[in-house]
């Protein structure tokens, strides 16, 4: 088992190195300059999600696609993910997260663009888009969109499967004493009589569960960021100064400074918002819309509220708990940084991330842990289900429905296995398979700017948003 973490380490590395950073933040860059700021219109995005369009065509409502979208994003990456980025590369990833959120809107706004522009009706009669859709019949790459269905269905076993299945038993072993095997079976159960009802049955419980859950876990945020109000000045001065230094804090103890904090901050960032991933696109496509433009803004919406917004607040909380075992009035960056480094050795010997924002919670009496189950238990089980749909539309890409079925099982399958095997082995094969889906999808945001350009002009910036495609 070390011999196969190594090896799938290295590859890690060499996936989530300097080129794929410059791809990734390049593209979120460069789409925010061309189609000249989307992110000013995120209030219009909110209010679209949350209108019904009567008119348009497809699958589910606007605010059900985006509700789906929402579960499968609003995961353990907000939770585990942030205090796994702050253990391994400091402090400063969190800034670096933050900002692949804020660039990375102009980006989730052209998946979702493209996803309805270039979708397809199936012959059993519902709409599928996503990513391999413009590679065919945008870019006439049909090979290109092979590539992406295959690595979406492998990363699903990563991303939206495991990870998340880990999260919850490990959470639940340690909270409430719950052997692993006996929660595997449970949510293994759950997510199968979930499944049995397709995209609209998962697009139901998603509408449901997503805001309640946010909600709650929001203000578990909110009561922790009052106990640690002396040290968010501090937590956010250490935030935006790490994210620039050349040595590295807290992720100090493997080195690398501004590249690792870079390097984590981004990979946790696409984990948690999957901007640039492509896989949103997959259900976005099945939204009622007019046109192109009102879903793109719904989809980056979601990008807003999943790292904006949530993964903002829980950054802010992991670091201000950390420097909260000492006393840090007045101190210079450098000090805080030493104290930083502390704390984290004496919290994290292993530099096990995923203990960060348990010992944040801890902060609440009595029902802290039971919130952060809960709210990990719903964002993750949420996050099963999303990927669910985004894993059959791309095994749907490849074989048909027929092959959908026999997905399906190896899916559950995973759920079950997820939820007993080693954490670290787990995220890093998340990584891998998030970068391999993440190339070919951008790639086609890029050579496919002039249709972005073209549309946006049409309707955003044209004021048509009420116009039919």
């Amino acid at each position: 088992m070390t011999s196969f973490y190594q090896i799938l380490q290295y590859l890690s590395d060499q996936l989530w190195g300097l080129p794929m950073i410059v791809l990734l933040i390049g593209t979120h860059l460069y789409l925010t300059i061309i189609l000249k700021f989307p992110q000013r219109k995120i209030l219009t995005a909110i209010k679209l999600s949350l209108t019904k369009d009567k008119e348009g065509s497809g699958d589910v409502s606007q605010f059900g696609a985006l509700a789906t979208a929402l579960a499968a994003t609003i995961g353990t990456g907000n939770i585990i993910g942030v205090g796994t980025a702050v253990a391994l590369g400091g402090p400063g990833a969190v800034l670096w997260c933050w900002l692949t959120g804020v660039f990375g809107i102009a980006t989730k706004y052209s998946e979702g663009l493209l996803a309805v522009k270039y979708r397809q009706k199936s012959p059993k009669g519902h709409m599928l888009g996503g990513p391999m859709y413009a590679l065919e019949y945008g870019l006439k790459a049909k090979w290109a969109g092979i590539l992406f269905a295959v690595f979406t269905a492998l990363a699903a076993f990563g991303i939206g499967c495991t990870v998340q299945a880990n999260a919850i038993s490990t959470l639940a072993k340690e909270v409430l004493g719950i052997n692993p095997v006996y929660a595997a079976c449970v949510l293994t159960l759950l997510t199968a009589l979930v499944l049995i009802g397709g995209i609209k049955s998962i697009a139901r419980v998603c509408t449901a569960l997503v805001p309640f859950m946010a909600f709650i876990y929001i203000i578990g945020c909110i009561y922790i960021l009052i106990v640690n109000s002396a040290y968010i000045y501090p937590a956010l001065q250490l935030i935006v100064s790490a994210a620039f230094t050349p040595d590295a804090l807290g992720g100090g103890m493997i080195g690398g400074g501004v590249m690792i904090a870079a390097r984590y901050g981004i990979a946790r960032g696409l984990f948690s918002n999957e901007s640039g991933l492509g896989s949103a696109p997959l259900v976005a496509a099945a939204a009622k819309t007019k046109n192109p433009v009102r879903q793109a803004l719904v989809s980056a919406s979601g990008t807003f509220w999943d790292t904006v917004v949530i993964c903002a607040i829980t950054g802010i909380v992991v670091v201000s708990s950390v420097l909260s075992y000492s006393d840090v009035s007045l101190l210079s960056y450098d000090a805080l940084g030493k104290i930083f480094s502390d704390n984290i050795n004496m919290l994290l010997p292993n530099l096990d991330g995923g203990i960060l924002t348990k010992v944040a919670f801890c902060k609440i009496p009595v029902v802290g842990s039971f919130i952060l189950m809960f709210g990990l238990f719903t964002f993750a089980f949420s996050t099963i289900l999303g990927w669910s749909i985004y894993a059959q539309r791309a095994v749907e890409y490849l074989g048909g429905y027929k092959m959908v079925k026999i997905y399906t099982y190896f899916f559950l399958a995973s759920v079950f296995i997820g939820a007993i095997i080693e954490l670290k082995v787990v995220w890093t094969f998340a990584d891998i398979f998030n970068a391999l889906m993440a190339i070919p999808n951008l790639i086609a945001l890029l050579l496919l700017s002039k249709v972005l350009v073209s549309e946006t002009n049409k309707y955003l910036w044209s004021d048509r948003l009420d116009a039919e495609d």
